[in-house]
Order: structure tokens, then sequence, then C-alpha cells
């Protein structure tokens, strides 16, 4: 899975390992780095294995990038312990290849990055687009998130949802979280969240995600995409 930081790529896959009520294991790319020659590659082996035994179960790589940036991208030459991080990878996604108890599932922020040789078929082949949310899916998001919360009558969610075209679902989190803080710094004894509030949180969030970087995933998407 690919696309924009915060459109839920991580919960997509807690949300595959509990629809097909799998095990899950999550790893952010990062985490498999060692100091110590030859550690990292264990790491890698470990993850395979622990996963095996684990079984079935679902791999979850977040961040990939961070180690199957394409080796000719890098300085070492092949020679730098990333590559051989990314060798070890390949090496395990082989051995699972026909094996339907372990499922290995990525999620990047820089699809662009990764090694072509993850992408053959019988490893990361399938490719799927996150976008960021369209009308709907916000409003959901903001239903979702304030379910619960004190709001005015004022409150409109027409209007927040018009308000918050290019944001992630996480931004979107945050200033409805930004707008509770509004309130309480307020009057602590606020009985509701108008909005003001809302407005206020909206002057601060603002959107991180460019309508550059939208055309890059989406030319991304049209020449990748298989879903």
């Amino acid at each position: 899975m690919y696309g924009p930081p915060g459109c839920s790529k991580t919960m997509v896959a807690k949300a595959l390992a509990t629809e097909m009520t799998l095990n899950f294991i999550s790893i952010k790319g990062p985490e498999l780095f060692n100091k110590w020659v030859g550690e990292s590659e264990r790491s890698v082996r470990e993850l395979f294995r622990k996963a095996r035994n684990a079984a079935p179960s679902i791999i979850f790589f977040d961040e990939i990038d961070a180690i199957s940036v394409e080796r000719k991208s890098q300085k070492s030459g092949g020679s730098g312990v990333g590559d051989r991080v990314l060798a070890q990878l390949l090496i395990e996604l082989d051995g699972v290849e026909g094996n339907k108890a372990v499922t290995v599932v990525a999620a990047t922020n820089r699809p662009d990055m990764i090694d072509k040789a993850l992408l053959r078929p019988g490893r990361l082949n399938r490719l799927l687009y996150v976008p960021l949310p369209d009308a709907s899916a916000r409003e959901k998001i903001f239903k979702i998130r304030l379910e619960s919360a004190p709001l005015a009558d004022d409150v409109s969610y027409k209007e927040l949802v018009e308000s918050t075209e290019m944001y992630s679902g996480a931004e979107i989190v945050n200033v409805c979280n930004e707008a509770a803080l509004i309130a309480m710094k307020e009057d602590f004894d606020i009985e509701f969240i108008q909005m003001r509030h809302f407005l206020g949180a909206l002057s601060r969030v603002k959107p991180q995600t460019t309508q550059a970087m939208v055309r890059h995933y989406e030319n991304y998407a049209s020449q990748h995409s298989e879903f």
C-alpha cells in the first residue's frame, strides 16, 4: 500500500488481519537495523520465523522504503547494511511464496524509492493506492471521531468537510483534538464544543500533502496499481 502520510494504511492492514482472523505482526522498517554486523539480517529471519510459528499470520512492514531503497540509488555499491537487509528480505519473501499461512503486507509514502526486485511476481507485486479521504470519507471520520463529543448546535459537518479538502485522516483527527483543547483552554468547564473552536483548530492544523504530491501518487498509480 502506498499514498500520502496519515491515510490509515496501517489501519487497513490491521482491519485485514481482523477480518481474516489472522495474527498481526507489525514492524517499522527502521526497527530492523542494528549497529552490530549481521544482526539486522538476523532480525529479518527472526521476524519471518515468528510469523511462521504464529501462522496463520500477517507480517506488516510499515515504512518499508527504509529497508528497500532501490539499490542503484545507494552510495554503498551493494555492500552496505541496507543492501544486505534487502537481500535477506527477498530471500524470506521467496520462502513465503506458496505458504498460504503467512501473508506479507507493506506500506510506504515513497513508492518510487522501492527496489524493483521487491515488486516482482511472488513478492510484493500487488499494489494498492490509498489516497486522501474524499468528502464522504471525511464526513465519516468526523462523525466517528466526534460521536461522543459534546457538540453545540452550530457545529456543521458540511462546513467541516468543505474546509478539510486535502487533509489526511490523521490531520482530521488532529483538528478534532485541537478543537477540544481550544474549548477547554477557553473554559475548563465549558459545556459544548462550538463551531468557532473548530475554525480555530483549522487555522492551526494545516494539510501537509500538496497538489504536486497528489499528482505524483496518481501518476504512479496509473502506471502500477492493480486494484
